[in-house]
């Protein structure tokens, strides 16, 4: 893919407004030289997030997420750098150009846009059937029926395809759009006709809101598509694998409330939202996919699967508990009874989440569910927990493995032999103040963010100075103006907020700037062992900087 040039990349940066962007997220309130309110990143009743407009920065200091107006587009809108920068530039009107592009690059670019553009203008197309057309007068009554009310229908953008014939076709034409251009994004069929004939429309779209094919429901039996629901042909646009249907509207939901509730089906999702659930997607009616999961891991870690309960629902939850395990996903299962979808009653399911099982409970009881005798259960408990570290699920499985298959105490061990603690030993240890030396570091470069003046002092200061990797790149940054590195971007917003939040201002940065000094002299006069004349001078220096701070008190 063609890189975006770096004159561009910087227009973008400058033209972009971070106030207005995380507005679409939260409520800010001016305060002094700052904004603030609640973190659109995690629930919070007491606003911790604060954003610098100038330097167009942010800082929670509940959950400690913090960057640029460009890695907060990536968070919440589940984009890589490139894609953020598109996403803003296309938000602030800021063209883009590419570098090593060649004329098929550009030829493909720009026929992709001609794609999305047809297929945003056939939702719409779409939706106006359904919502201003006679013919669509059953099919609205057919949503009311089954408890969609046209609020959700219409967020989520529910069309209707016209029966037979090529009425689309004939409109896209009018418009400018070509036969090629139609066939390319799905939208008819070899023979030139439409390729969706009277059905409900589920528009799909990709992570940043993009229509990218669509998903249409059967909704007369004279219907010569066979299958209940038909997607668009897979494309350069659409790959079914690579979609969470609802993911555009979930995810800043999925972020703020670090949960994922994936179910099977289009018609859930807009159920569940309805009652009042958002962080909810549908994994297209199969298996979670890799690529899906890297979408949801760019959001959270936990996930509640809720899949249908009979045979097929149960292998896709299977899969993908065991995928989304692998990947180090926090993985519970909502277990429903065979024929009873997440839809027939979606005002309970919040009270189904939290009876949800874990992935390894999960596992055991269908390995007791499928085995023929005990002994056979037996065996494939005990091959299960194997695999599994020492863990309070873990224990919770053998329990409830061990309750199930009526086993005797001494028959117990056996089932669940133990393999000692998982890496790292005692488990997670609670945070903990930062220690002293480094909460040094930290508040001297933040006084050299907030005022300038200060850095010509840290300029006389080697990075030796600084124990921490990062605090020496940053001192780079703003002393000599090395390039300040993506995975320090977090760094400096949250610095930048710190000098705030802690009231820094110039007197406080020149004592801290003489604290580093000071701290540096001490570790060179414990190292100067038995040179006097060395001693004598490290003293006075270190005589010297005391006198300092004492007359900055």
């Amino acid at each position: 893919m063609a890189r975006i040039k770096d004159t561009c990349v910087a227009e973008v940066k400058a033209a972009a407004d971070i106030i207005e962007v995380v507005s679409a997220r939260t409520t800010l309130r001016r305060s002094g030289s700052r904004w603030s309110g609640r973190c659109p990143f995690h629930e919070e009743r007491t606003p911790s997030f604060s954003v610098n407009r100038e330097q167009k920065l942010y800082h929670c200091f509940g959950c400690g997420k913090g960057g640029d107006v460009v890695s907060f587009v990536m968070e919440t809108e589940s984009l890589d750098f490139t894609g953020a920068i598109e996403w803003l530039a296309e938000r602030f009107r800021v063209p883009l150009e590419y570098d090593e592009s060649s004329p098929a690059a550009d030829q493909a670019r720009k026929r992709r846009e001609r794609l999305l553009a047809l297929l945003e203008s056939a939702t719409a197309f779409y939706e106006r059937y359904l919502w201003e057309t006679k013919a669509g007068e059953p099919v609205r009554a057919y949503l009311e029926g089954r408890g969609l009310h046209e609020p959700v229908a219409r967020d989520f953008r529910l069309g209707l395809a016209p029966e037979g014939g090529s009425t689309l076709l004939r409109k896209a034409l009018e418009k400018g759009f070509t036969r090629d251009e139609l066939l390319g994004c799905g939208l008819i069929g070899r023979r030139g006709t439409d390729y969706f004939s009277g059905r409900l429309l589920f528009p799909l779209a990709d992570a940043r809101g993009k229509i990218v094919g669509f998903q249409a429901r059967k909704l007369r039996e004279d219907d010569p598509l066979r299958a209940k629901y038909v997607n668009s042909p897979e494309s350069d646009l659409f790959r079914k694998g690579d979609i969470l249907y609802g993911l555009d509207k979930a995810k800043s939901a999925i972020a703020r409330q670090d949960r994922a509730v994936i179910v099977e089906g289009n018609t859930d999702v807009l159920a569940l939202r309805q009652a009042g659930l958002e962080p909810v997607v549908a994994s297209m009616g199969t298996a979670l996919t890799e690529r899906q999961l890297k979408e949801l891991g760019r959001l959270t870690r936990r996930l509640w699967l809720c899949f249908d309960g009979d045979a097929a629902g149960e292998a896709a939850t299977l899969r993908g508990m065991e995928l989304a395990q692998s990947q180090g996903l926090e993985v519970k299962v909502v277990a429903l009874p065979p024929g009873v979808d997440p839809a027939d009653a979606p005002a309970e399911f919040e009270a189904r989440l939290g009876t949800a099982a874990s992935y390894l409970m999960h596992r055991v009881r269908l390995e007791i569910d499928r085995a023929a005798d005990r002994q056979e259960a037996f065996v494939r408990v005990r091959e299960t927990l194997s695999t599994f570290d020492d863990s309070p699920d873990r224990a919770e499985a053998v329990r409830f493995a061990a309750d199930r298959l009526d086993l005797p105490r001494d028959t117990q061990s056996g089932l669940a032999p133990r393999r000692g603690t998982a890496a790292g030993g005692g488990g997670s240890v609670s945070p903990k103040l930062l220690a002293a030396g480094d909460r040094l570091e930290r508040e001297t470069l933040a006084a050299a963010i907030a005022h300038p003046s200060q850095r010509a002092v840290l300029a006389s200061m080697e990075e030796t100075y600084f124990d921490d990797v990062r605090h020496r790149a940053l001192r780079a940054h703003l002393v000599d103006g090395a390039d300040l590195a993506a995975e320090l971007v977090s760094l400096y917003a949250e610095l930048d907020s710190l000098a705030v939040s802690n009231g820094i201002d110039e007197t406080t940065g020149k004592q801290l700037l003489l604290r580093l000094q000071e701290r540096r002299l001490q570790r060179d006069l414990s190292g100067a062992g038995a040179d006097l004349t060395r001693v004598t001078e490290l003293r006075s220096q270190l005589a010297r900087v005391r006198s300092a701070v004492a007359e900055l008190k």
